[in-house]
């Protein structure tokens, strides 16, 4: 039943936008609200080393529409306390724009949106400097974005686990989730 999208009324389907990620975001809204415990959303090709300014004009709007709606719609059925929503690549992109009018890798600055399970909204985390190239303020690391994600869905970041050999494995190196998310 959680697949059957057309069972929406066609105000909540407009909301998300009737294009391939909106219906995706609403899916994941359904699938949550039947209890599935884990879902991920991809929208790939956002890998843009060319023609960076073409694609985004196509690629953010419905974006911006699909997130926001997920966002209201899960808060609105009382499913946001506990769900969390992450919004995040792989890494950054460079601050300027390349020869071939797109962005480059870059490991030196990059943004993460979390919402929900209790993430106090409204908060910037951490800042680069004035051009972007760098992390300058509360400069935070995978692990601890990994440390958040756990501690937001009830597993202890600091848990050891054992390989089949009996060698102890962290979950991350550093458990200490960022605070500013866990109001």
């Amino acid at each position: 039943k959680a697949f059957e999208l057309a069972s929406e009324p066609d105000k909540v389907r407009d909301s998300y936008g009737r294009n391939p990620l909106g219906q995706r975001a609403l899916l994941a809204r359904r699938l949550v609200e039947a209890g599935v415990p884990f879902v991920t959303l991809y929208d790939g090709g956002w890998d843009h080393h060319e023609t960076i300014f073409k694609s985004l004009d196509r690629k953010l709007p419905p974006f911006d529409q699909a997130l926001a709606a997920l966002i209201d719609d899960l808060d609105q059925r009382g499913l946001l306390a506990t769900t969390l929503v992450v919004a995040l690549g792989e890494f950054g992109r460079t601050p300027k724009v390349n020869e071939r009018g797109g962005r480059d890798h870059w490991s030196n600055a990059m943004s993460v949106m979390f919402a929900g399970c209790g993430t106090p909204g409204g908060q910037i985390v951490g800042a680069t400097d004035s051009r972007g190239y760098t992390a300058v303020e509360r400069i935070l690391v995978h692990e601890t974005v990994a440390a958040a994600v756990y501690t937001k869905l009830g597993i202890d970041p600091g848990k050891i686990l054992h390989a089949p050999n009996g060698r102890p494995v962290h979950l991350v190196s550093d458990p200490t989730p960022i605070r500013e998310l866990m109001g």
